[in-house]
């Protein structure tokens, strides 16, 4: 079986409930091609005394038959096929039974459980009468479920105000891979990249195990890019529809807000989004934001913007391939070495520099590690002036709870940064513009996060604090 890489606190924790002694009820949710599955197999393969999946898109005969077959794989002695949910858990009970009878832990494994229910198909009633008048009270029962489709997850299983009602007795979120992760999956299918290349291919797919998967080693990243999205039967060419159909099933809402959200770097308040989508501010929209934000696709976040009120939050697009599809493939081109075409040139490189933004933004904790202050209560945000011609903008600010704040420049560069005057006036023009707008009273770190450090000379010692690439592949 192909090694498992990272997930160490996931597989702790799956391992404890493993251990537990206790009926355990364990929802495993996060973006589609994140690795779920994979994980649970890995761990408990050996150990199922039950596993099926749901098919997306099948009607309820067809996820009848494959659970009826599942139950026959494991040795059912039921010949017929179960002809309604409640004959398929039953069946599955009677199964369970035997097991227990010689076994002191049962794995219960269902993949894309949300695929299960189906209209009208009484599957949620037998599901919950399953695990609350017979599974929640056996001891030998670990029962897991999968799904893609978080909203689903979190509205029927994790937050449900059903029959299942705080019933569920773990729920694990699995994220993207960091960029270490993302290096120790790369070394271990044999490739010997850079640092530098493996942030370039970070910053087009992300951290998501499958599309990493599909990388050629014997090809450089741009080669990898355009036959993954530009040739002609690219594999990543069309998953964009796929990918957001399969996790929502008003996926044209959840679209709209993601592409809108892609044209605004610093992201926008709800009431921003409901404004440019001509769309009433209530709670349809309040759930779409929620679903993206569990589905990794998107983050919410506070600044000190006088102008927005508290409560607002600010939301910002942070998945990655989601990025470089709307900026580079909604049109499509037919050349096949596009990217390839486009190296070193002035587009590829200003990418390069937005993406290398967001990366620092989805390692902040490797970036608190650096600073010292990976105990220290922190909020993280970009600033936009609203008041400066032409606006002062900031790319991050770590606002701590020492009273010390670091206002970051993130530059992105294919060698040692080298400051100049003009950089260094600008640098001090947007720190005193963010000190008289938000009337902060922290001490000020100006902080340069760059690629290969930054390169001494007259203008340099603004930065007080210097991070790189390097810092933020700490495990």
């Amino acid at each position: 079986m192909e090694q498992l890489v990272g997930r160490k606190e996931e597989i702790r924790q799956l391992t404890e409930y493993y251990r537990s002694g206790r009926p355990e009820f364990v929802a495993v949710y996060g973006r589609r091609r994140v690795g779920k599955t994979f994980l649970v197999r890995h761990l408990f393969r050996e150990e199922f005394a039950f596993e099926m999946s749901g098919s997306i898109g099948a009607g309820k005969n067809v996820q009848l038959s494959n659970f009826g077959h599942a139950l026959t794989d494991y040795g059912s002695p039921e010949t017929a096929l179960p002809k309604n949910w409640t004959e398929a858990f039953l069946a599955l009970k009677a199964l369970l039974k035997r097991r227990l009878e010689t076994s002191k832990r049962c794995v219960v494994f269902i993949d894309e459980l949300p695929c299960l229910d189906t209209p009208k198909s009484g599957f949620m009633q037998a599901f919950e009468h399953f695990w609350n008048s017979w599974a929640s009270d056996q001891a030998g029962i670990l029962l897991i479920v999968c799904g893609s489709a978080t909203s689903w997850m979190i509205g029927n299983l994790i937050d449900s105000h059903g029959g299942l009602h705080n019933r569920i007795t773990h729920e694990l979120h699995l994220s993207p891979f960091t960029l270490a992760e993302t290096e120790q999956l790369l070394q271990v299918r044999g490739f010997t990249w850079s640092r530098l290349s493996i942030l370039q291919i970070y910053g087009i797919l992300g951290g998501v195990p499958y599309y990493l998967g599909l990388l050629d080693r014997t090809k450089n990243v741009e080669a990898n890019v355009d036959s993954l999205f530009f040739a002609e039967r690219g594999e990543l060419r069309r998953e964009y529809g796929r990918l957001y159909s399969s996790l929502f099933k008003d996926s044209e809402i959840y679209m709209k807000v993601i592409e809108i959200l892609s044209s605004c770097k610093q992201g926008l308040t709800r009431k921003e989004l409901a404004e440019r989508m001509k769309y009433a501010s209530g709670g349809t929209l309040t759930k779409v934001l929620n679903d993206l934000e569990n589905c990794d696709f998107i983050r919410g976040y506070h600044t000190r913007d006088r102008k927005i009120k508290q409560k607002d939050r600010i939301y910002q697009l942070t998945d990655l391939y989601t990025l470089f599809y709307i900026q580079f493939c909604h049109k499509t081109t037919t050349y096949e070495h596009y990217w390839m075409n486009l190296m070193g040139k002035p587009r590829q490189n200003t990418w390069y520099g937005l993406v290398f933004e967001r990366v620092c933004m989805l390692h902040i904790p490797q970036i608190k590690k650096r600073l010292g202050i990976d105990r220290i209560h922190t909020e993280y945000y970009t600033w936009r002036s609203r008041l400066s011609t032409p606006a002062a903008q900031i790319d991050l600010v770590l606002e701590r709870a020492d009273n010390l704040l670091n206002i970051c420049e993130i530059k992105y560069s294919l060698y040692p940064y080298v400051m100049d005057k003009k950089e260094e006036m600008n640098l001090r023009n947007r720190i005193a513009d963010f000190v008289a707008e938000t009337g902060v009273r922290h001490g000020i770190l100006p902080t340069l996060i760059t690629t290969f450090g930054v390169r001494p000379n007259a203008h340099s010692s603004i930065a007080q604090v210097e991070l790189t690439l390097e810092d933020l592949f700490e495990g």
